[in-house]
């Protein structure tokens, strides 16, 4: 990455962490009247808008005439610019607003034709994933890589539900069945980029979801690269950040969880 990358790295994990620190500090404090309903089982607070401003004022100031694609104040049409940051400011709203730990800040650094930095903080868990292109892939300072885990029979896998496209519901469950019985267990954390996270340490050792968008994948699928690990959309291909569905493991594996994913859901 290179000198400046790693001093833009060591300012986007001292912003994501002050803003950890303003998302606990309102944690067991917000009320259902101070929430939005976005869509149907999608809601946003004032914790999520703040916290973004928050992330693009101090984004906007590391890198020039920054563009950005984040969840709350995106544009219809999204598109990824030269220093494009993508960002999730609280992903894992549901989570966070019925007092459960688990829920994560997303930074990517999109620049040229490629991701080139990631953070996936999480702050009431006390643990920052990170990532830089061809740098390798970090939990709190220690270097990570994804399990080495051999096949389906003795793997975790994570995966989340749909949440409102669920045209496809007969055929997830069937997968789920699958899965349940065929592996060591199915587990569902409620924030795409932590289910990522936890796939580049080796925790899970695959994850996929269907549904979702750049904001939600973008810090997580680089992080898993550059611990060891594979990314692909639903038909084998590239297209996991606009495409929204992911499919993400460690490599010894990959291909048998891939196949399993993309036969069920296509």
């Amino acid at each position: 990455m290179g000198k400046d990358y790693s001093l833009i790295l060591e300012a986007v994990l001292k912003l994501a962490k002050q803003v950890g620190e303003f998302q606990l500090q309102h944690w067991d404090t917000i009320k259902r009247n101070q929430v939005e309903d976005k869509g149907l089982n999608q809601l946003v607070s004032f914790v999520d808008q703040q916290s973004e401003l928050q992330l693009i004022e101090g984004c906007k100031e590391l890198v020039p005439e920054s563009h950005f694609v984040a969840e709350e104040f995106h544009s219809a049409a999204i598109d990824l610019r030269e220093n494009t940051w993508i960002i999730d400011p609280l992903d894992g709203t549901t989570n966070f607003l019925h007092g459960l730990p688990v829920f994560s800040i997303s930074i990517a650094l999109w620049q040229g034709d490629e991701l080139k930095l990631g953070v996936v903080h999480c702050p009431a868990m006390n643990e920052t994933f990170w990532a830089t292109k061809g740098g390798g892939a970090f939990l709190n300072g220690k270097a990570i890589s994804v399990s080495d885990t051999p096949n389906l029979k003795f793997s975790l896998i994570a995966t989340g539900f749909p949440y409102y496209e669920f045209g496809k519901m007969e055929s997830f469950s069937l997968l789920l069945q699958k899965f349940m019985q065929g592996t060591q267990g199915i587990r569902r954390m409620g924030s795409a980029a932590i289910d990522l996270a936890y796939t580049a340490t080796g925790r899970f050792d695959g994850f996929y979801e269907m549904d979702l968008a750049p904001w939600d994948v973008a810090a997580g699928c680089l992080i898993v690269q550059e611990a060891g690990g594979k990314v692909c959309d639903f038909y084998g291909g590239n297209d996991y950040l606009f495409g929204k569905r992911i499919i993400a493991g460690n490599s010894e594996m990959f291909e048998e969880f891939s196949d399993m994913v993309m036969k069920n859901l296509n």
